[in-house]
């Protein structure tokens, strides 16, 4: 019990010290789920289209988040979330090409 209070207590902690950055967190946990599970079974497009749309949310969120407040790794950050942007686009415009 002592172990399941100290992650609550971590996850409210980090909820509260920086709520933008806990939500992006949280959002791309969620993406890789839906990722993982679309590609464990490949017919299910739901879930694909789903964590695609969950990393587009986080990186254009982590990209805001960065030319509102800059932090001190801004550029690491920013390749990774143009990174991850250009992927989710490719994956979009694959599953385009597929219909």
């Amino acid at each position: 019990m002592r172990f399941w209070n100290f992650w609550l207590n971590s996850f409210v902690l980090a909820s509260q010290y920086n709520p933008p950055r806990f939500v992006e967190l949280l959002m791309l946990m969620l993406a890789i789920a839906m990722l993982t599970i679309a590609t464990i079974s490949p017919g299910d497009r739901p879930y694909l289209v789903l964590g695609l749309s969950l990393v587009v949310g986080a990186s254009i969120s982590i990209l805001v988040r960065e030319a509102i407040a800059p932090s001190p790794q801004t550029r690491v950050t920013q390749l990774t979330a143009l990174l991850l942007l250009f992927i989710s686009f490719y994956g979009f415009a694959d599953l385009l090409q597929t219909l």
